[in-house]
């Protein structure tokens, strides 16, 4: 019954006027109880704690809730659905719901495929505080054809998204000083983020921190070192590092790649997944 009752909300919310209330404490509270419940996996009990709070216009409910439809998490999927809520979350101001309204765009899931509406969705998610929005809008900015035009931006969310702990802007932000995008190229403030893209566990900055040691840019080379991280890069799925793989390999004896393999299986158990 409260599916069926999602579906005709969501239609009426969009085209309300009316601003949505207020958070209570009791809202708090009820939100607080269905992440509870998502976060061990029981989405279906969590939708019915969200149902009525999107009903009542709570824009993050409404977002969880067409994250539930997008994802079919405690109920068949339907993009289209989604969307509908995802548009009633991000057009009440809610960043989540913006955020991933600018992925259904992206990916065209539920709607046109549309990159100009993709990026508005993340630079209002960005400018409201959203890492994953300041991470998604820097590589959408560095994917246009006319990149060096928006570099100096694309920095600005890549590192506000690295200082929030997001790895794949620290790798990003290597690649700027790397590839001299919005910045002078500076091979040790690109070794620099790296290391921190590894210690955040993003593949790309093993591989980049990997070729680096290789290469001995932006700091002292270290075959070990390189072919440790260039392992565990390809691991954890990073295509860039294919790139130097087998160059490092060969470069080391048998006995210094299988110690390389060792250590880099007792390292892998030390970082996040």
């Amino acid at each position: 019954m409260i599916f069926s009752l999602l579906r005709r909300k969501a239609a009426r919310l969009r085209s309300s006027a009316a601003p949505p209330p207020e958070p209570t404490a009791s809202t708090d509270e009820l939100l607080a109880q269905a992440k509870m419940l998502a976060e061990r996996g029981d989405y279906r009990e969590a939708l019915a704690v969200w149902g009525p709070l999107a009903h009542q216009g709570i824009a993050r409910a409404a977002n969880n809730v067409g994250a539930c439809f997008m994802g079919g998490l405690g109920v068949d999927a339907d993009p289209a659905l989604a969307t509908r809520w995802l548009s009633v979350a991000a057009e009440a101001g809610d960043a989540a719901g913006q955020r991933n309204l600018a992925a259904a765009y992206l990916q065209g899931q539920g709607v046109n495929q549309d990159d100009a509406l993709a990026l508005d969705w993340y630079r209002m998610a960005a400018r409201a505080g959203d890492a994953q929005a300041q991470d998604m809008l820097s590589w959408m900015l560095l994917e246009q054809e006319d990149a060096y035009v928006h570099a100096f931006e694309a920095r600005q969310w890549a590192q506000a998204a690295a200082e929030a702990g997001i790895g794949s802007a620290m790798t990003r932000m290597g690649m700027l000083y790397h590839n001299a995008l919005g910045v002078e190229r500076d091979a040790t403030e690109a070794a620099n983020w790296w290391a921190r893209g590894v210690a955040a566990g993003d593949a790309d900055a093993m591989a980049m921190l990997g070729a680096a040691n290789h290469l001995g840019q932006g700091l002292e080379p270290d075959p070990l070192r390189a072919m440790v991280l260039l392992i565990m890069a390809q691991q954890r799925g990073s295509l860039l590092a294919a790139t130097f793989y087998n160059a490092v390999k060969a470069s080391l004896p048998a006995s210094a790649f299988e110690k390389a393999q060792e250590f880099a299986s007792r390292v892998e158990m030390g970082f996040p997944s």
